[in-house]
């Protein structure tokens, strides 16, 4: 049976892949849904359209043999995708969306189809603490599974975060936040590890990430997979799961449920909020809004502490 033609790559997921890569992104979205329709072909899959979702990937929804709807995910990044594979692999049919079938030389993937449609299903009354259960699982088997290769959260922060917020900080006119980034730079410098805490983290836990299934439990879906100390995960969770709203109550549920101090998840939390008000900032986002005042309310909350 044919798998099908998609045709060109959806301009809402065009423009997020230039927007995050740059035009050198811009070949290979014209090569992406020859790359789905390879592995759909490969697979025996019936091709339904895109979906319209992500900054990383293109991403199509298909039809197996026994009419079971699946996500057919194609990365821009080889090795994003193979960290992406190797860390739902390790989680293994856990509260993740699990992977079906790989095509390494497309760096494409099959996956389950969460709740049988693209977003999953409605989102329950306790979402937030049910969310914050699920990532204390998945640290739970990142830490005691063997890890695969993956970058690591130290390297992250030494090679990619502290050099771009530092360049960001001094070549952006950031008028009245001046003072709140020159203030908080400190901290993202005094930030240190705690090697019993090491794990295998998501690191991408934005409420879009999260989604349900048909018996409304939490899956988590789209990691940006590292190694490193779980209070990261913990940190960017309390901030972007829903940014400037309920971020005390996110990092009081996570210092509960992980046993990590409130002072130390606040700390992170100041570095996750200005790396993101330097990257709104500079993309002209009206999210920069909100992250100066969740960095500035974390600001005096640390200084009050």
């Amino acid at each position: 049976m044919p798998a099908g033609s998609l045709g060109s790559v959806l301009p809402g997921a065009r423009d997020r892949l230039l927007a995050h890569y740059g035009p050198a992104a811009g070949k290979w979205l014209d090569t992406a849904p020859q790359l789905l329709e390879k592995a759909a072909e490969r697979w025996k899959l019936r091709l339904r359209g895109y979906y319209d979702a992500g900054h990383s990937s293109v991403v199509a929804v298909a039809r197996d043999i026994h009419d079971v709807p699946v996500l057919l995910k194609a990365w821009y990044e080889s090795a994003r995708y193979r960290d992406e594979v190797a860390a739902l692999r390790l989680w293994g049919s856990g509260p993740t969306a699990d992977v079906i079938e790989t095509a390494d030389d497309l760096s494409v993937a099959s996956m389950e189809l969460v709740g049988g449609r693209p977003g999953g299903t409605a989102r329950p009354e306790r979402e937030v603490q049910m969310v914050a259960a699920v990532i204390q699982g998945l640290h739970a088997v990142g830490a005691k599974q063997g890890r695969p290769v993956l970058p690591r959260l130290g390297d992250h922060l030494q090679h990619t975060v502290l050099p771009r917020v530092a360049r960001r900080a001094a070549a952006l006119d950031l008028g009245r936040r001046e003072w709140l980034v020159r203030e908080s730079m400190p901290e993202l410098h005094a930030l240190r590890e705690s090697p019993a805490r090491t794990t295998v983290l998501h690191a991408d836990l934005y409420r879009e990430n999260v989604i349900f299934d048909a018996r409304r439990n939490a899956r988590l879906i789209d990691p940006h997979p590292m190694v490193g100390d779980a209070v990261y995960d913990w940190a960017f969770w309390s901030v972007y799961y829903g940014l400037g709203q309920a971020t005390f109550q996110r990092m009081a549920i996570a210092s509960r449920i992980s046993r990590i101090p409130v002072p130390e998840i606040s700390a992170w939390c100041r570095a996750v909020a200005l790396d993101g008000l330097l990257y709104y900032t500079e993309i002209g986002d009206q999210a920069q809004e909100l992250a100066a005042d969740v960095l500035a309310a974390l600001m005096a909350s640390g200084l009050e502490g």
